[in-house]
């Protein structure tokens, strides 16, 4: 979403950006590597040349989730860079790091404190997620939904046809809270009651040792042949598996979960979702209406609901009304001119 704000087309706001590259993979994100102390000093260093170069008077940063190492860095770069900037924004895209305090030695509060208290502005992606702008006392609170680019028309679409297996696609972080096992065991739940599907499952693993647990699972109830682990896909690769199923399945409950863009992704396709009650999940999908919402950890609830969308012409209603909410509140157009709102307001 980073580099989606930094495609906006604005007469009135300026961006300029400083990369924050802290992780070279999602098995690096959140672990202390002494190459990252050397990185978060040079960003420091590429603020403070920037704020003199350019002068501009706003810092927009996107907070870290509640974990130890990436709030500790979050610490030291906020104090470091915020005293220099007029205003300061936070956009939270991970959800619930204000509640994280607690988690601190004491001696940290304080530097805690002073380094999230009082932003001018703080985001949050939907009215469901931990308002983290409220504990640290902004100014201004609002949520501005995140959007995406339509690419619908820009890859081929397919549904399956008469005696076909069903495609079940989960995009995502590989790991525990995102969801695989839960799709894993209730896709195992559907085939026994004789669904004819196949499952894909698109992203890059957390870790070894979770992917040979989830490959033992196959394996051990016989699913070689209709699991498919994609890996890591991008660009027109990625959309052409969105737009080559026939059902997204995202039973995530994710600590850092704020809204699954990976909804939008495939809602822009007229697909039907089935998805948790969880965090900013229930700001993107209609419950009954473009998919279906069950609750966390229960694989036996996403099966029931898998198995309800065997029924074409319910797959092609909720797909329908998906791609309509899309249409209308989840575009990158919409996205842009919220957060140029925004930014206006921060001077008026």
């Amino acid at each position: 979403m980073i580099a989606r704000l930094l495609e906006m087309n604005s007469d009135q706001v300026r961006l300029f950006h400083v990369r924050l590259a802290f992780s070279e993979d999602i098995g690096s994100v959140g672990k202390f590597a002494f190459r990252k102390v050397f990185i978060l000093l040079t960003t420091i260093l590429r603020v403070w040349w920037a704020r003199l170069r350019h002068r501009p008077q706003v810092l927009y940063y996107p907070p870290s989730g509640p974990s130890k190492v990436p709030v500790l860095r979050d610490i030291v770069f906020l104090l470091s860079t915020r005293w220099m900037f007029r205003k300061t924004v936070f956009h939270f895209h991970a959800g619930g790091v204000s509640g994280f305090v607690a988690e601190l030695p004491s001696v940290f509060r304080p530097l805690f404190r002073a380094a999230y208290g009082k932003p001018d502005l703080a985001i949050r992606t939907a009215p469901q997620n931990p308002d983290d702008g409220a504990v640290f006392g902004a100014r201004r609170n609002v949520v501005v939904p995140n959007g995406v680019e339509d690419m619908r028309g820009m890859v081929p679409e397919r549904q399956a046809g008469t005696g076909e297996p069903l495609t079940i696609l989960f995009t995502g972080v590989m790991t525990e809270t995102k969801g695989v096992m839960v799709a894993l065991e209730a896709f195992a739940q559907v085939r026994e009651q004789g669904m004819d599907a196949r499952l894909e499952l698109m992203g890059k693993w957390s870790s070894e040792a979770f992917r040979e647990r989830c490959e033992a699972y196959v394996r051990d109830h016989g699913l070689e042949d209709r699991v498919r682990f994609l890996g890591v896909l991008s660009g027109r690769e990625k959309f052409e598996r969105f737009a080559a199923c026939d059902i997204f399945c995202f039973p995530s409950f994710y600590e850092a979960e704020t809204f699954g863009l990976v909804l939008l992704e495939a809602m822009q396709f007229a697909k039907p979702v089935v998805t948790t009650v969880w965090r900013g999940i229930p700001s993107v999908v209609e419950e009954g209406q473009s998919g279906f919402l069950v609750p966390v950890q229960q694989p036996e609830a996403v099966a029931g609901r898998l198995l309800a969308l065997r029924d074409p012409e319910l797959r092609r209603r909720m797909g329908q009304v998906g791609r309509r909410i899309f249409e209308r509140e989840f575009t990158l157009k919409a996205f842009h001119s919220n957060m140029e709102r925004e930014f206006i307001a921060l001077f008026q």
